[in-house]
């Protein structure tokens, strides 16, 4: 009899296990539904472009060999101001190896280029050796920057640079912003605006 009761009392436990299980699904659908309000967050902060003619924002970042820039040490210079998403990909090789090509071209014209990206200083370093890249290659690898002028992507597990560029003139001001670039061309284009540029100055 005493079995018989235990076997009964077993029996009855087993209805609350389903309720376990429901609460355990909900627990896990609001954890992922937080985490994806979280990326959208971020993501939307992240979406705020700087717009022609207003400043560019300030920034404080270590290049490939450790050195900090500033906005201000180019003032009085044309900048260009580069976002790209990793060292070393395909597409950032060839846009990078075409401002190194060009570099005389833009020099002529007055104009400095810098890149940025979320790598670290050590990945900007083996980069920029193995391709030669003889301009700054800055280190934002909180994101802090990217996500001042609008370029970045957080989708939590992954970060990265969209790939955006802006001319800033002599005045720290935003003079042109490219969102769609073709990495192959995209050197020239900058060179022919900035020839339009430099002639409206004149």
């Amino acid at each position: 009899m005493f079995e018989a009761e235990c076997a009964h009392s077993n029996v009855k436990s087993h209805p609350h296990i389903p309720d376990k299980v429901r609460k355990m699904k909900w627990l896990i659908l609001f954890g992922l539904f937080a985490a994806l309000a979280l990326a959208l967050s971020q993501m939307a902060r992240a979406g705020e472009l700087p717009k022609v003619g207003e400043a560019a924002p300030d920034f404080e970042l270590p290049d490939q060999s450790g050195v900090k820039h500033t906005l201000k040490e180019y003032a009085g210079k044309w900048l260009v101001l580069y976002f790209y998403p990793k060292d070393d990909t395909p597409g950032c090789t060839q846009e990078a190896c075409a401002f190194r090509d060009d570099l005389h071209k833009l020099a002529a014209l007055g104009a400095q280029v810098v890149g940025i990206s979320v790598d670290d200083s050590a990945s900007h370093a083996e980069f920029a050796k193995k391709y030669h890249l003889p301009f700054p290659l800055l280190a934002d690898s909180s994101g802090e920057v990217a996500t001042k002028y609008g370029a970045l992507t957080n989708l939590l597990l992954v970060r990265f640079a969209k790939r955006y560029t802006f001319l800033i003139d002599p005045q720290g001001k935003v003079a042109k912003v490219y969102l769609k670039v073709e990495t192959s061309k995209h050197s020239t284009e900058i060179i022919e605006d900035l020839k339009q540029l430099t002639a409206k100055g004149k």
